[in-house]
């Protein structure tokens, strides 16, 4: 085990899998923090803590929990078994899928400037003719109505 370690994570042969904390992490947040990974105290044994219903995905909930305390920034030892680094890895070769080339290709797009983001285009008046000015004087031609058309 590491110098600096707060928890270690195995499996027992009575009480399944187990945790414990190290004298590097006060027994109030050790104890604060596996309950609320599912882990209760195992009687008899202080220190030392029991997966609650193991039978139920308890390899599954147990690579969580040592997950869930490495990202709040401890320092976790876990047995191979339960260890999410290193189990999760020899389950599952990574298989090329042509995935991660794609979610970097949508991010760099995302990234970048877009039609819809761009500022708005300056844009010069308009090369038409000026309006004449109103004339000043009254038409000099009278239209009057034919009597002898058909009405429409």
């Amino acid at each position: 085990m590491q110098p600096g370690t707060h928890f270690a994570f195995g499996t027992h042969p009575e009480h399944g899998f187990v945790a414990s904390s190290t004298a590097f992490l006060p027994t109030h947040l050790a104890h604060r923090f596996l309950e609320h990974e599912q882990f209760e105290p195992v009687p008899d044994e202080p220190g030392l803590y029991r997966l609650s219903e193991a039978e139920r995905d308890g390899a599954r909930r147990t690579r969580q929990a040592v997950h869930d305390l490495r990202s709040h920034g401890y320092t976790v030892h876990a047995d191979i078994r339960v260890d999410p680094m290193q189990s999760a890895a020899a389950a599952r070769p990574e298989r090329p899928n042509g995935l991660q080339e794609r979610r970097t290709r949508l991010a760099q797009a995302a990234a970048g400037r877009t039609a819809q983001r761009a500022t708005a285009p300056t844009t010069s008046p308009p090369s038409a003719r000026p309006i004449p000015p109103k004339p000043t004087y009254a038409p000099a031609v009278h239209l009057t109505a034919t009597g002898t058309g058909r009405s429409r």
